[in-house]
């Protein structure tokens, strides 16, 4: 399948699409704290996402790997859960939970994708670290987002930020086109080792999601019997940051910026 360009008109609309998904993460990872249930953090991302005009792009979104339509507007993974968390009722919030949310949205047709990780309340020391490691890989891999580079660029950025901080990068998840669609081609690993031979070229007009996914101590992952839900396979925490990038002649633009 080749790869999608988009014209600077429409990638205005997706940076529409980008700005209602960056305003609907603010406001969500505000209202983490001790106490609160991912459900309630759920319900608020809707409610927003409504008042703007956008579309949750999750919410009944069937992707390629599953049967299942999946059930709800934000993915909310906590801990040890790296991506696809569900949002529940029962699951509250405590001191010192590390929260990842991940809210993609469509407006006019168009979709734009974001991640961020918030800590409830006090972090420990290691927590900080991880989510300072996973943010410094983004910009790292933003930076690398130019015509001419290829993907394994961005892969590349992600996993020696990691490797410097003594983290891991998770296999076979990652980043993704997005526009018309919420995930399309190419794939943008997080683990070198998935890169592979494709290794497509980035060109103008692409618009990429980048999303580094760090652990503190494993590559491997494993699902929950919920069909979605990932988590580390030793059970250490996860964090997850993503923007939704413009590559142009100019350098990157980050559309998912308020």
């Amino acid at each position: 399948m080749p790869l999608e360009l988009y014209s600077e008109r429409e990638i205005e609309k997706i940076r529409k699409a980008s700005r209602v998904v960056a305003e609907v993460l603010a406001r969500v990872a505000e209202m983490v704290k001790p106490g609160v249930s991912t459900w309630d953090l759920e319900l608020e991302a809707r409610r927003l996402a409504q008042k703007l005009g956008a579309k949750p792009a999750f919410l009944g979104y069937k992707p390629p790997f599953s049967d299942e339509s999946y059930p709800a507007a934000l993915c909310i993974s906590v801990n040890d859960e790296v991506v696809h968390g569900l949002p529940k009722e029962e699951k509250v919030l405590k001191e010192g939970d590390v929260v990842s949310i991940d809210f993609g949205a469509f407006v006019d047709g168009y979709a734009g994708d974001a991640a961020v990780t918030v800590i409830a309340g006090k972090g420990s020391p290691e927590a900080e670290r991880l989510l300072k490691a996973t943010r410094e890989a983004l910009y790292n891999a933003i930076e690398k987002a130019l015509p001419g580079n290829r993907v394994g660029d961005l892969t590349q950025a992600i996993y020696e930020t990691a490797r410097k901080y003594g983290f891991k990068t998770v296999l076979r998840y990652g980043g993704h086109g997005v526009g018309r669609k919420i995930h399309q081609e190419p794939f943008v690993p997080n683990n070198p080792k998935d890169v592979g031979k494709k290794n497509p070229r980035l060109r103008q007009g692409m618009v990429v999601a980048i999303e580094p996914m760090l652990t503190l101590s494993t590559e491997e992952t494993v699902e929950d019997a919920d069909g979605w839900t990932v988590r580390t396979k030793d059970g250490s925490l996860a964090a997850h940051f993503e923007h939704t990038v413009a590559i142009t002649r100019k350098g990157p633009i980050i559309l998912t910026e308020p």
